[in-house]
């Protein structure tokens, strides 16, 4: 998992409250098990008409922020069913951090697992930093370490749990938290074989 430490760059305002997972990545896609190729059908209904053209008026549809790697949003943002596929497609696309006044809670969860940071502050910043972010010339740094975005010279904290912001900082995945115990690992399967050996045994 690639690490997250510092991101800037424009932020993709998305003023919409109860974003659901199949507005991400609609059903259709569903069919692949790769999390790779998807960020081309993110938010698909919003970006494109029925016949593959672009939707002008969508903000990913838009410069500066087609290239976007944050998105500010509304309130219980990846709501709806269960879709590993939506922070995969987020991912895929480019984006490594969305802002907002709530999450659910298993895509909240999916986000760390897929080294993204989803950051939750109150519903009175986020209209601040939307309404920043609707400027073309606007620009912004999630500063992981020391927690805080920084936009137009101002600085605004977050929290985040200190072991998922640990293993964001690390790029550390569920495996790769393992395989940090890999030593002890081994001595445990070593001191195993020599107690238990008909488990080891084809």
């Amino acid at each position: 998992m690639d690490k997250f430490t510092t991101l800037s760059g424009p932020a993709a305002p998305l003023a919409m409250v109860n974003v659901d997972t199949d507005m991400i990545i609609p059903k259709q896609f569903l069919k692949t098990i790769k999390r790779t190729g998807l960020g081309v059908h993110l938010f698909e209904e919003m970006r494109r008409t029925p016949d593959g053209k672009e939707i002008p008026g969508f903000v990913l549809n838009r410069d500066p922020w087609r290239n976007a790697k944050i998105l500010i949003a509304g309130r219980n943002f990846g709501c709806g069913s269960s879709r590993e596929h939506a922070p995969w497609a987020l991912r895929d696309f480019g984006i490594r951090c969305i802002i907002a006044p709530s999450f659910a809670d298993i895509f909240f969860n999916n986000c760390f697992l897929n080294g993204m940071l989803p950051i939750i502050l109150p519903e009175e910043e986020i209209e601040k930093l939307m309404k920043d972010a609707e400027r073309p010339d606007s620009w912004f740094t999630v500063d992981l370490p020391n927690q805080r975005i920084v936009r137009s010279n101002i600085a605004v904290p977050f929290t985040v749990d200190p072991f998922r912001k640990d293993c964001l900082i690390n790029g550390l995945d569920e495996i790769g938290q393992t395989l940090q115990q890999a030593a002890a690992i081994g001595t445990f399967e070593a001191g195993q074989k020599q107690t238990q050996p008909w488990l080891y045994r084809a």
